[in-house]
């Protein structure tokens, strides 16, 4: 009896000794998982990319539309690498419930950054005036099919202006503005109106002081558009001709043909005949 007494213990040991070892191997192994996740986590922290929030156009919107926040959505962009003058809250580019509405100053397509150059200040409209940069003026100059650049001109192109007029006697063309924005034809200043018109007038962007320029050009003269590349930035620099230099006096001799005949009677007519000259 006493024998089977110690041989029950003995196993009873051993088996709770196995016990043991199992329970530490399973914490131990449970120990390198949780320091392997945690390792994954602190490495995931680290390349992780902090990011702001940035307002976008929903849809493509259409210049001069009223600004709706049905139109707006946000989404997270990289800190630190947001475009400038962007909106990064719906109380930013709404305001409060009373606020009045904002407009589309430039047309925008779907998931474009909203900036506060593309739209206008609370309560304005989309006109002209709300375009202009500070100090800047809108002045107005006539043209025609040929003055107009036949009708290929549109808001947002940028011109030069050549003047031609009567100088101490003698007509000169001459370019006296380079690279002017263009804001509007006739009465249209949306940039995406992609229609094809003879304008009658043209609006541009001036500084006061090239205000009173043109006045006077077109008061003394008649003032022509010229067309620039979009990708054209260069200055051509003082552009100057005179009649003159396109009309030159030259004069031309034209050698008179020599011609020789003789005269012979017919009865009572005299006849005239051409013969070859002999030197």
């Amino acid at each position: 009896m006493r024998i089977i007494f110690l041989l029950v213990l003995l196993i009873g040991i051993g088996m709770a000794g196995y016990a043991a070892v199992m329970v530490m191997q399973w914490f131990n192994s449970s120990e390198t998982k949780v320091e392997r996740l945690e390792a994954e986590l602190q490495a995931a922290r680290l390349g992780m990319v902090e990011t702001e929030t940035v307002l976008v156009a929903k849809s493509d919107l259409r210049f001069g539309s009223e600004l709706l926040r049905e139109d707006i959505t946000e989404i997270q962009w990289p800190k630190g690498q947001t475009p400038p003058n962007v909106f990064s809250s719906m109380e930013a580019l709404f305001g409060s419930e009373n606020t009045p509405s904002r407009y589309i100053l430039r047309i925008m397509e779907q998931g474009e950054p909203v900036l506060t150059s593309k739209v206008t200040e609370f309560g304005e409209d989309a006109g002209i005036s709300s375009r202009l940069a500070p100090g800047m003026r809108a002045f107005a100059i006539s043209v025609n099919v040929t003055s107009g650049v036949s009708g290929f001109l549109q808001p947002g192109d940028r011109v030069d202006v050549y003047w031609v007029g009567n100088t101490t006697g003698e007509t000169i063309t001459k370019l006296i503005l380079e690279d002017v924005d263009l804001i509007a034809i006739d009465q249209t200043d949306d940039e995406d109106f992609g229609r094809t018109v003879v304008a009658r007038t043209v609006t541009l962007q001036v500084s006061p002081l090239v205000v009173a320029k043109l006045v006077q050009a077109q008061a003394t003269g008649n003032l022509t558009l010229a067309l620039r590349g979009a990708e054209d930035v260069a200055a051509t620099g003082g552009v100057e001709i005179n009649q003159s230099a396109i009309i030159t006096n030259e004069i031309i001799v034209v050698e008179e043909e020599r011609v020789c005949t003789i005269r012979t009677r017919n009865g009572a007519d005299v006849v005239e005949v051409v013969i070859p000259c002999v030197d």
